[in-house]
């Protein structure tokens, strides 16, 4: 591929404007985007960058204003003609094929032909190639359904980057991987720079924005609030660019208030798990965390009787639950959240309010009727207290961004008291106004002398947040740390733990 070295734009939105019926998306943004640079688009979620980079695929075409792609206006009706100006996108869910081979991903919709026929030999010699340009060495015959989430990833970018690729947008990349995976991921990034693509990445994670970033571009309310290089800029600054006002402490000061009951679990296995203890007392904060595929989030689902028990016990204030349904563990006092909201929290056919208020129907019913208007009632009073924006309670989960949409789910924890609250990767590809507004709403939890339980893949979300910490590698809780032990240094070489070491 020919190196970009010339100084002009690849890529410029030239005010741009997108309504939604009556609703304004974007207004008036315009960004320049260069060769060999990665561009950050940073914001709430509701910001715009979705819109953004909707217009940029051909998905949706800007109410006013243009895209220009080497200074020439460019009509991007459909993503198929993105691709073929030279815009791909790589969003956060991979879009592969479980079943077929990592080649037969990368020509899929492109596959050559010879005689009406496929030619093998040209389709693998293209496909090879693409994983060359993306810097990859993975073997062309895997299924794409055994690769690794950041693999999956790669495939992804090589496939995105055939042909003239230009622009490459890439959207919470990272969000599933671990931390060695997002190294070798950025390892492919920096290719891509070096062959002078230009790059928009959007994260809602401020250390990935200094390692990989060249310029930020600030979005709030469908606007662009500023573009900046990132060297001129501090963390500070830019959530107080993106949420509108100063932002004195992303976690907040809870205090460490340890009482009697709670959460327990005594020696427990499941299919993932091997003689797991741990506790969660009320008025505590307790986090577990461990690489992707470590088996923390069973403990959620293990504690809210969603994954059977193979040995041990379940208490919550010293009394066993051991067996049971999630029905009965609501009934006990036990409400979870789960890591993927949009899948197993809400129920997209049914209004923001009425989701708010699943856990707890039975307060609004009274000889097997339900009283609509004090459900509605009590669910709105929820939805303001947690900030939901736009407030609109009857509209429809996908109405709303992420952050949003994980505020609908974390409202059925207050639409009644719960003694235990468990939290399975609350803040995944939520914006840090929103992440502030949860740890808040933990905290508030935590004072009432409730159990707060944070599993989280986000080690600096758990050293700031709770008041102790459990390590899980390959099953095994293989450390507790509290105090000056919360600390990366101390915690991170427990993530990577051979269990030979642990039961030796």
């Amino acid at each position: 591929m020919d190196r970009r070295t010339d100084t002009a734009p690849v890529v410029s939105v030239k005010n741009v404007t997108k309504n939604f019926q009556a609703v304004t998306a974007l207004r008036d943004v315009s960004i320049d985007f260069f060769p060999g640079k990665v561009h950050v688009l940073f914001g709430e979620n509701g910001a715009g960058k979705s819109t953004l980079i909707n217009i940029l695929s051909g998905v949706h075409q800007p109410s006013s204003g243009s895209v220009e792609i080497d200074g020439l206006g460019a009509d991007l009706v459909s993503p198929q003609r993105a691709r073929e100006l030279g815009i791909s996108s790589v969003f956060q869910e991979p879009a592969l094929v479980g079943t077929l081979s990592v080649a037969e991903n990368l020509t899929l919709g492109r596959e050559n032909l010879s005689g009406g026929f496929l030619n093998r030999a040209q389709n693998r010699k293209a496909a090879e190639q693409a994983l060359a340009q993306a810097g990859s060495t993975l073997s062309l015959d895997r299924a794409a359904r055994d690769l690794s989430r950041a693999d999956q990833q790669v495939v992804e970018i090589a496939r995105a980057l055939q042909g003239s690729a230009k622009l490459l947008i890439l959207d919470e990349p990272t969000a599933a991987l671990t931390e060695d995976e997002t190294s070798r991921l950025f390892d492919v990034v920096r290719r891509m720079k070096a062959d002078g693509i230009a790059v928009i990445y959007i994260t809602h994670r401020m250390g990935e924005i200094r390692e990989i970033g060249d310029t930020v571009s600030v979005m709030r309310d469908g606007m662009l609030i500023d573009t900046l290089d990132i060297d001129e800029v501090s963390d500070e600054e830019l959530v107080t660019l993106m949420v509108g006002r100063k932002v004195e402490s992303l976690f907040p000061d809870i205090p460490h208030d340890p009482r009697e009951g709670g959460l327990e679990l005594n020696r427990v296995s499941t299919s993932q798990l091997v003689d797991v203890t741990l506790t969660a007392r009320r008025g505590e904060v307790v986090g577990v965390t461990g690489l992707v595929g470590s088996g923390k989030g069973d403990i959620g689902r293990a504690a809210f009787g969603l994954t059977e028990l193979l040995a041990g016990e379940i208490l919550v204030d010293g009394a066993e639950i051991s067996a049971g349904s999630p029905e009965q563990r609501i009934k006990q006092e036990i409400i979870y959240y789960p890591s993927d909201r949009k899948r197993d929290g809400l129920i997209q056919t049914m209004a923001a309010f009425e989701n708010a208020t699943l856990s707890a129907l039975d307060s609004w019913t009274r000889f097997g009727f339900i009283d609509r208007r004090a459900e509605r009632a009590a669910a709105e009073d929820v939805l303001k207290r947690m900030s939901l924006r736009p407030n609109h309670p009857e509209s429809l989960p996908g109405t709303f961004s992420g952050g949003n949409q994980q505020k609908i789910v974390l409202a059925r924890g207050f639409t009644r008291e719960y003694a235990i609250h468990v939290f399975d990767e609350p803040t995944a590809g939520v914006d840090v106004g929103a992440r502030a507004e949860i740890y808040g709403a933990m905290q508030a939890l935590a004072e009432s002398g409730a159990a707060v339980l944070v599993i989280s893949s986000d080690l600096p979300e758990i050293i700031g947040l709770v008041h102790r910490a459990y390590v899980i590698a390959q099953g095994y809780v293989v450390g507790e740390f509290a105090g000056d032990e919360l600390s990366q240094d101390t915690m991170l070489p427990y993530f990577f733990q051979e269990m030979k070491e642990h039961t030796s």
